[in-house]
């Protein structure tokens, strides 16, 4: 699909990338201390129907800007979505494939807790189409989940694995490591257990203390840094030992289970946030745009269908520190091609900064593809300020 140059040459798109749709839904029976996310404890009966309906009004409102589309993928992220209904999910899945066609086989991502309610649950939400499930697990120890401020036990989180693999195909399970006063004994005996399930997909990341979170203010204590630099190594050992393939910095996968829908993001793609507090982007003729909604649920219900803001565009100076955000995530690095591709400008644009990241030893790169140092993967963010405009 061809699309028109941007008028003062900033900005020079060929084709639209490929789409995807974030909903997000908000509530949780219980916050965690470590949780910066748009999360909210539910307080009595959640509006399904009603919040339905919103993320409907939301994409109907966003048509205009996506004609002649499809998405790829649908990834239903909270919170705890697992709270809603297998009804509720049915209808918001139904009511998105009527108004946005779905690519054939669109991978469709469900969260979950590992509570038991939630579990039985399980066979509702495949029968709505939900195809991947996504288990926030964090740990298999009861102590680490106690520390954690997680409502489910270790049993619970087994049960609810071994419910999940017997109704899909393809399963995530996240896992945290770098936990207060966990050893590197203890994440990977964490991680051996998860592996030993034979769940299609793994999520490792370390915990860190978020700004406006519980453990912010309390300030628990964590294991000292090259502790967690172990445990990050054992991890990624363990991993490799049953066959999983570390494509991106916090994620593993089975082959041909690498998540579709969060490579989108990271390769630069577009993607429609809905529900509240949802973020997006979107290519449009001659600009790329971000648009977000109103975060409190409340507020969010009662503006139903006004809830956008509207889309920003992203000037053109800060499209390359916004592309290599997400693309040196990936292990394997990314295409040099697709940096024109997915934001217009000329690879000139990216390569003062490019040559600074590899002389120090961050990147490595080839005529046709750069990628991250072993080094680079190591310090992420000393990489990435390289980049900022």
């Amino acid at each position: 699909m061809k699309i028109g140059l941007e008028r003062r040459g900033a900005v020079r798109l060929e084709a639209l990338p490929p789409l995807a749709i974030y909903v997000h839904i908000p509530w949780c029976v219980r916050k965690c201390p470590y949780c910066d996310f748009n999360s909210h404890e539910r307080g009595g009966e959640l509006p399904e129907h009603e919040y339905v309906d919103a993320v409907v009004a939301d994409l109907e409102g966003l048509l205009p800007s996506v004609w002649g589309r499809r998405a790829g993928s649908v990834f239903i992220g909270g919170g705890t979505p697992s709270l809603f209904s297998p009804e509720a999910i049915d209808r918001l899945l139904s009511a998105l494939r009527a108004r946005l066609p779905l690519e054939p086989g669109a991978e469709i991502t469900l969260e979950a807790n590992p509570g038991t309610v939630e579990a039985a649950r399980f066979r509702g939400f495949r029968e709505a189409g939900v195809n991947r499930l996504s288990l926030g697990v964090q740990s298999l120890d009861d102590r680490m989940l106690t520390a954690l401020g997680r409502i489910h036990s270790a049993d619970e989180a087994r049960r609810a694995v071994h419910l999940a693999l017997e109704q899909f195909a393809n399963v995530n399970v996240d896992l945290m490591y770098g936990l207060p006063g966990q050893s590197p004994e203890q994440a990977r005996a964490d991680i051996e257990e998860v592996v030993s399930f034979g769940v299609q997909h793994v999520s490792a990341y370390q915990l860190m203390i978020e700004p406006n979170t519980v453990f912010w203010r309390t300030r628990p204590c964590l294991p000292a840094h090259d502790v967690c630099a172990d445990m990050q190594l054992a991890v990624e050992g363990a991993l490799a030992a049953r066959g999983y393939e570390h494509y991106e910095t916090s994620a593993f996968a089975l082959a041909g289970r690498r998540s579709r829908h969060n490579l989108n993001y990271w390769e630069f793609g577009d993607y429609l946030g809905l529900g509240a507090g949802a973020h997006g982007k979107l290519s449009l003729a001659e600009r790329i745009t971000r648009h977000e909604r109103i975060k409190q649920p409340r507020e969010y219900l009662r503006a139903s269908g006004n809830s956008i803001t509207q889309l920003k565009d992203v000037p053109a100076a800060e499209l390359p520190f916004e592309f290599m955000l997400n693309a040196l995530r990936l292990i394997g690095g990314f295409p040099l091609a697709l940096f024109r591709e997915r934001t217009g400008l000329p690879l000139a644009a990216l390569e003062p900064a490019l040559s600074r990241a590899e002389e120090q030893g961050y990147i490595e790169r080839d005529w046709q593809r750069a990628r991250p140092t072993v080094r680079g993967q190591r310090f992420l963010n000393e990489v990435l300020g390289l980049f900022l405009p």
